[in-house]
């Protein structure tokens, strides 16, 4: 089942308001061995591809993760730091001569892995200033 996006997500409120009536959206509570805890908002968009944004204590998405045969909007996804990855996106294809494939956007503020091939895309985006204590990178999946 799909949902439409409703605003942007990193760094602000999630996107998909968590209820139980709410059939495209699961919530999982996340616990590090620290006991740091966050929750996970999944969401499935109509054209098959899972969303997961991750929320802090405070209620702030602080990173988003995505997998499916389409890439999500990330204009929305990623909010106020979309203008900041098409400055690093072009900077990317500047040195490499432009094109498709895959990408990591690392700023100090920002960082997005984007990759997969046409059926089959990947990619996340996180604020490694706003990751909870206890959390990192590879714990975003």
């Amino acid at each position: 089942m799909g949902t439409t996006l409703a605003h942007a997500s990193l760094g602000g409120t999630p996107t998909w308001p968590v209820e139980p009536t709410n059939q495209g959206t699961r919530l999982v509570q996340r616990a590090s061995a620290r006991s740091v805890e966050y929750s996970v908002n999944e969401n499935t968009l109509a054209y098959g591809t899972v969303v997961r944004e991750y929320v802090s204590q405070t209620g702030t998405v602080f990173a988003v993760v995505w997998h499916g045969p389409r890439m999500p909007p990330l204009n929305t996804l990623l909010g106020s730091y979309f203008p900041a990855y098409l400055q690093g996106l072009a900077a990317i294809h500047a040195t490499q001569g432009g094109g498709y494939g895959p990408a990591t956007v690392q700023q100090n503020e920002l960082v997005i892995h984007t990759g997969g091939h046409m059926g089959a895309f990947t990619g996340r985006a996180y604020l490694p200033q706003s990751l909870p204590q206890g959390t990192s990178a590879e714990d975003l999946q």
